[in-house]
């Protein structure tokens, strides 16, 4: 197995890349803050998810984050030195990341071994497939930090979900657990996290005998099924409210309630 390390800001904060038998995988390992991901580290993983098509022996894409985290998205408390117009900038990088996993030419799968919430779980739901353990956990508490989520975002939960259930997941904050998430069809597959690994690249290497013409074939096809809302994200809805971003940042960093001010309609 070839192993590739790229450290980043720190020695604790890092992607991993390995290849092995037609499967490239990446490890998002920043352990002390649940895989959270900063503005360059966002940066960096899109680099690495397109170096996989550099080896022509790579078939799959398998993301993962070390330990029992998948990754609880962006690094919140990175916002909280930086400015409003930065913030949003750091969000659109986030989303052409997202949206360059979502789009590579061969299958990707996310294995989930514990929470993905925000950004990660959007980062998630970018994978074909994904596969997790029972201690996976899946949401999107933007309501509470002042986060807007844009078409582009939001439509990544209701081809999953429905308009419903996306509303509600922002509107109270909910997390589906592991079995929720199966059932709902965020989860492809639901194992025992002793046999997560295994089943992983197991699957991994099932999909990668597959005819290449003909998994490319059914990613496009199924975009173009799908893909109702066009590619307008960036310049339309921002990530970052002007008002209720910085309260909600503060408050996350202060470990407090956020006090949102009333919005005139």
């Amino acid at each position: 197995m070839q192993v590739k390390t790229m450290r980043l800001e720190a020695e604790d904060a890092k992607l991993i890349y390995q290849e092995t038998a037609g499967l490239a995988i990446i490890t998002i390992h920043r352990p002390q803050l649940k895989n959270a991901l900063t503005a360059n580290m966002w940066d960096q993983l899109a680099k690495v998810a397109l170096r996989v098509l550099d080896n022509p022996k790579n078939k799959v894409l398998l993301i993962r984050g070390s330990g029992e985290n998948f990754t609880a998205g962006s690094d919140i408390k990175e916002f909280n030195s930086i400015s409003l117009e930065k913030a949003e900038e750091a969000f659109i990088h986030m989303e052409r990341t997202i949206s360059t996993i979502e789009n590579l030419p061969i299958p990707t799968i996310g294995v989930i071994n514990g929470p993905a919430m925000g950004a990660g779980l959007e980062l998630a739901l970018a994978c074909d497939i994904r596969i997790g353990s029972e201690k996976a956990k899946m949401g999107i508490p933007v309501g509470k930090l002042g986060i807007t989520l844009n078409n582009k975002f939001a439509k990544r939960l209701v081809d999953l979900v429905g308009p419903s259930a996306t509303k509600d997941f922002v509107f109270t904050g909910r997390m589906y657990k592991a079995e929720e998430a199966f059932k709902a069809g965020m989860l492809n597959y639901l194992v025992a996290e002793k046999d997560l690994t295994r089943f992983s690249i197991r699957m991994g290497k099932l999909v990668a005998g597959m005819s290449p013409a003909s998994l490319l074939a059914v990613k496009n096809s199924v975009k173009e099924c799908v893909d109702s809302v066009p590619a307008i994200w960036e310049g339309s809805t921002p990530f970052v409210d002007q008002t209720d971003f910085a309260e909600g940042v503060r408050a996350f960093v202060e470990k407090r309630q956020p006090n949102f001010a009333p919005r005139q309609r």
